[in-house]
């Protein structure tokens, strides 16, 4: 596929995992002159995260990125990190098996995986903290009013670039059915501090691989479920990988978990992850990637 002409608009879907699937990203390659309010326009106009890619103010990245859902910019956007990525690699202008982008939450590393022809982009260890226990029973309500579903264990906040409220479900079917007060998302997101709810339920494995089922349900950012979120599910496998809930592997052979999402929506996801390990063999952080496909918008 030839590149774009300036500011126009190319669309992918980004953790295909079945007709319909993954989340949808509308792509500028060429948004030179762009102003925000632009940018924020044509999210407004499509109604998902989109992204702009600029070229960088350093020398330490290839490329500049920049991400509007349609009621304000965000700092950084993992999945349309990896589809505009991808988009580079099918164009022809990421040709070496690293990158690198500058993003308004920092650096971010990715790798060309030849073998699956897809994108890993990094992620940072997570940071959480445990919710107080009104609070976390205040998360459990707005997503579950009617109080048919099983929680286990504290909801946790938790962050790589930004913070989501994770608690888990008894199983994958409760969280399917999970009918959210979804008037309420914005002010609990706000009270938690957070930027979306992710209850997520244990999984059956998915190729031999461990999986989790998880949803979204975004504070503020003009609609109201994600069919996948890779921030929310670098934060997820971060906290598991803390407490050995998902295996990491070795620097040598990573153990890959996927997370699931968007089936309730009817748009089936799927998020891998893997621990990224330092020069010491230690983790300092995750690898997230998918598979991504062109889309009409």
């Amino acid at each position: 596929m030839k590149a774009p002409a300036m500011g126009e608009v190319v669309g992918l879907r980004v953790f295909v995992d079945g007709p319909n699937g993954g989340n949808p990203v509308p792509l500028v390659r060429h948004a030179a002159g762009m102003s925000a309010q632009d940018m924020q326009a044509v999210a407004s106009r499509y109604g998902h995260e989109s992204a702009f890619v600029f070229a960088s103010d350093t020398p330490e990245a290839d490329w500049a990125l920049r991400f509007f859902v349609p009621r304000h910019e965000m700092e950084m956007c993992g999945h349309a990190t990896v589809g505009a990525l991808w988009a580079l690699r099918a164009w022809g202008e990421w040709t070496a098996p690293t990158a690198r982008v500058q993003t308004r939450s920092g650096l971010v590393d990715a790798l060309w995986d030849a073998a699956r022809q897809q994108v890993w982009v990094s992620q940072p260890l997570v940071e959480q903290s445990v919710l107080a226990p009104a609070l976390a029973a205040r998360v459990r309500d707005v997503l579950d009013p009617h109080q048919r579903a099983h929680w286990h264990g504290a909801v946790v906040n938790a962050r790589t670039s930004r913070t989501k409220t994770l608690a888990r479900v008894g199983s994958v079917a409760e969280l399917d059915a999970l009918v959210p007060s979804l008037e309420q998302i914005e002010s609990c997101c706000a009270a938690a501090d957070s930027t979306g709810l992710y209850p997520y339920a244990l999984a059956a494995p998915q190729d031999g691989a461990p999986a989790v089922a998880a949803r979204q349900f975004p504070r503020a950012s003009g609609y109201p479920e994600d069919a996948a979120t890779g921030i929310a599910a670098a934060a997820l496998w971060g906290h598991l990988a803390s407490t050995g809930a998902v295996p990491l592997g070795t620097p040598d052979q990573a153990a890959t978990t996927t997370v699931l999402q968007g089936v309730a929506m009817g748009c089936p996801s799927a998020i891998a992850l893997r621990a990224r390990f330092g020069a010491d063999g230690r983790p300092v952080g995750c690898w997230l990637g998918g598979r991504v496909v062109w889309s009409a918008l």
